[in-house]
């Protein structure tokens, strides 16, 4: 008899792009409250959050997260189907 205590979920393969927006978004307000928290004048904390800002801005400008995302996503993908043709190849050698 199959377990019916917990409902089945379907993988659907795009929540790595999802949990790294979300991991990046914690990051960014995260260390937002930090700098305000800072112990410096409010001057200071504009220009130190302007500047950090803008080299965020100029980081990313030319890089496509989501599609560098798919890319890591495929390689792991791939990664995965050769293990398990690895060892499919294996449990095939062990019975004869």
């Amino acid at each position: 008899m199959p377990d019916q205590s917990r409902p089945r979920t379907e993988y659907k393969g795009d929540g790595g792009v999802s949990n790294l927006a979300w991991f990046l978004t914690g990051a960014i307000v995260g260390a937002t409250v930090a700098i305000l928290y800072a112990p410096q004048s409010g001057k200071e904390t504009r220009k130190f959050i302007s500047a950090r800002t803008n080299q965020g801005k100029d980081a990313l400008t030319g890089v496509d997260i989501v599609e560098a995302g798919r890319d890591v996503f495929d390689r792991g993908r791939k990664l995965m189907e050769d293990a398990a043709e690895l060892f499919e190849r294996g449990r095939k050698l062990v019975r004869g």
